[in-house]
């Protein structure tokens, strides 16, 4: 069943979020990630390899633990979108936007007539039927959250009129392609990367809508919450989790030397 967007209303209220990129592909690590705390996960199907039925289980995980779970996708093709939004994702993250019309095109394949040309189906989030579809289409136009990426200079310098598309919900920088995109792959600590962050930071307090932060110190963590910015991305499990196991091991591999 779609449920109110609790992401949503936290970031109306203006309340701190926490969120994690989820990259392995089960549905346990959806809710561990829930149990530890956070109120939202992005789910990864950008960079990893995932079958429908195993996204489709970790959005009932998330939806299990109170996890407002959205899916991170590539592309503003339908044939991608519709499945996802069936499957119960309470939102889209599109990587690496670029101009207002790639946004413009999400947002015509998330949102049902009159507002955009989603394919009409009730699916899981209409409980299959169960839900009357008129009052389903108006929720989902409601609830579904947008959110696009900002990851390269094209983005950072066309992102006010990106922000002109109606229904953005949050905006999500991605310092590590925008570095690339700048000529400085992985300097995401660089003078030219903070600054092209402090322009889309920038913007979006401008045009009022939420900037969502992915810290990679904690002076740029502490940074950010300076400036007023109560939406964080820390990373994402694969990497949390191998960090873990490098410092488990590694005192038995020093008493070796």
């Amino acid at each position: 069943m779609l449920k109110a967007n609790r992401l949503k209303r936290q970031l109306a209220r203006g309340e701190q979020v926490v969120g994690l990129f989820a990259s392995i592909p089960t549905p346990i690590t959806i809710e561990m990630i829930g149990h530890a705390g956070f109120d939202f996960v992005i789910l990864d199907t950008e960079h990893t390899l995932v079958n429908p039925e195993t996204l489709e289980n970790m959005l009932r995980a998330a939806e299990l633990v109170g996890l407002t779970a959205l899916v991170r996708v590539a592309t503003t093709d339908a044939r991608t979108l519709v499945p996802i939004l069936d499957g119960g994702a309470q939102g889209i993250v599109l990587a690496n936007v670029q101009s207002a019309e790639t946004l413009q095109a999400l947002y015509d394949n998330v949102r049902f007539d009159p507002l955009g040309k989603r394919s009409m189906n009730s699916g899981r989030p209409g409980r299959f039927g169960a839900d009357d579809l008129v009052d389903y289409l108006h929720r989902a136009n409601d609830e579904i959250m947008i959110v696009p990426m900002i990851e390269s200079q094209a983005g950072v310098d066309n992102l006010e009129a990106i922000l002109q598309v109606p229904g953005v919900d949050m905006v999500l920088e991605g310092a590590a392609d925008l570095s690339q995109s700048l000529g400085m792959p992985w300097q995401t600590e660089a003078p030219a990367v903070t600054q092209a962050l402090d322009r889309v930071f920038d913007t979006c307090r401008r045009a009022d809508i939420p900037f969502c932060a992915i810290p990679r110190s904690e002076q740029r963590r502490d940074d950010w919450q300076r400036r007023g910015v109560k939406a964080f991305v820390l990373g994402d499990e694969r990497g949390i989790a191998f960090r873990a196991l490098q410092a488990k091991v590694k005192p038995y591999r020093e008493d070796e030397r």
